[in-house]
């Protein structure tokens, strides 16, 4: 068998994705002859034709297209060591890469990164801000370091470390009726009023689609979807309407200009996770500012409702990879309870 390399699984992947011979070389900065020799080797080292040749189109084959995530993840996977050896042996270039949801990045990551540039003031640090889904994406294709965030598609690639547990409660204007009452809120309580409820793509929304028995979207008297906090706030803002968030997307602008109680009945928490690629060797410069992030969530006890769930495995940064690894997991719903 001829012997393959990754520069094989580069063309055929650049092929699969533009659809063209001339399209792929040219992302390459191949000859077109060149990209059709390396597919024709690779194609006799397998024994398997990879591609169907159209007057207009390439087409991948059945077996090609199996092959395709594979050669995909191979890539990925290499092209996330490498740039991880980069980190580490340029470590003192002092530079970190965040991403986090934005109720997280106010009320966690802000006081978090204050400490660490009392520290450590020559580090720069990059944060970008989104839902979970783009959060976990992002740890997954390196673009940074490590992400805060709810445990939306739980990749098998990522290692999820359970910090807190935010507790969802009722967010309504401060002139809703609700305003008016005193003690605790049921989830059954939320019938007679009109809901805006988060979409499943949000890590919110896929939180509560969990909790069918809830019965938001049935019980509640009318529904409209929202696909951010932001555009919460604004439906919200019109009056009348409540919503169901967690504790610390209340407590973060611009949510907080409403009111917010903590529902029961059952008691229901999300998990926030600090969420690493599997087996990742941190930079040292990512060691310093994880120590400090978890160091601040430990100090701050409760946040009006949220707890703290770090467990004493996560209290020395060199040993999350191998804790991670052997199924260090919090279930969440075991902080159900009933009020």
């Amino acid at each position: 068998m001829r012997k393959l390399s990754l520069r094989h699984l580069r063309c055929f992947v650049a092929i699969a994705e533009t659809g063209s011979f001339t399209l792929a070389a040219a992302r390459l900065f191949h000859t077109q002859s060149s990209l059709t020799a390396t597919i024709q080797q690779f194609e006799e080292a397998v024994g398997l034709k990879l591609f169907d040749r159209t007057t207009r189109r390439v087409v991948l084959t059945d077996d090609a297209v199996r092959f395709k995530a594979v050669a995909e993840r191979i890539l990925r996977d290499f092209d996330n060591a490498i740039g991880d050896l980069q980190a580490i042996a340029k470590s003192q270039r002092g530079h970190v890469r965040i991403a986090a949801a934005p109720s997280l990045i106010v009320l966690i990551l802000t006081p978090a990164l204050a400490a660490f540039r009392r520290a450590y003031p020559a580090i720069t640090v990059s944060v970008r801000d989104g839902g979970s889904d783009k959060i976990e994406r992002a740890v997954l294709e390196g673009e940074v370091d490590f992400g805060l965030c709810s445990r939306l598609n739980n990749y098998p690639e990522l290692d999820y470390v359970p910090m807190l547990a935010d507790p969802f409660g009722v967010i309504f204007p401060n002139d809703h009726p609700l305003a008016l009452t005193n003690g605790p809120i049921k989830w059954s309580d939320l019938a007679p009023y009109d809901y805006i409820g988060l979409t499943g793509d949000t890590g919110i929304g896929a939180f509560l689609e969990t909790y069918p028995e809830l019965g938001l979207h049935e019980k509640t008297r009318l529904h409209d979807n929202v696909s951010s906090t932001n555009s919460l706030y604004a439906m919200l803002g019109l009056g009348g309407k409540i919503s169901v968030v967690p504790a610390l997307a209340a407590q973060a602008s611009p949510l907080n200009e409403f009111k917010f109680r903590e529902l029961c009945e059952p008691r229901i928490c999300r998990e926030v996770c600090l969420a690493t690629r599997h087996l990742r060797s941190f930079s040292v410069n990512t060691r310093r500012i994880l120590e400090v992030l978890m160091s601040t969530i430990q100090d701050a006890g409760h946040l009006n409702g949220v707890e703290v769930i770090l467990d004493e495995r996560w209290s020395a940064p060199e040993t999350w990879a191998e804790a991670g690894a052997a199924g260090a997991q919090v279930d969440v719903r075991h902080l159900m309870e009933s009020a």
